[in-house]
């Protein structure tokens, strides 16, 4: 199992939320970066797709809706 599957088997096994932490990596691991953000959200962007935002709450967590 590569890392990137350990990382999403973590994130799926955190119910009701994730580590913000863990969702960046995987963003990362994806191709995309942080592109700036402001408050409580973070935008991630990757060359030729669609800019993602990821809202946090309560000490860096992501909550599940946002997830699947």
């Amino acid at each position: 199992m590569s890392r990137r599957d350990k990382l999403i088997e973590r994130i799926r096994a955190r119910p009701p939320e994730a580590d913000f932490d863990d969702v960046r990596k995987l963003l990362e691991r994806f191709g995309f970066a942080v592109a700036g953000g402001k408050g409580s959200h973070v935008r991630f962007a990757k060359v030729g797709e669609r800019s993602i935002v990821v809202p946090t709450r309560r000490g860096r967590k992501v909550a599940r809706e946002y997830l699947d």
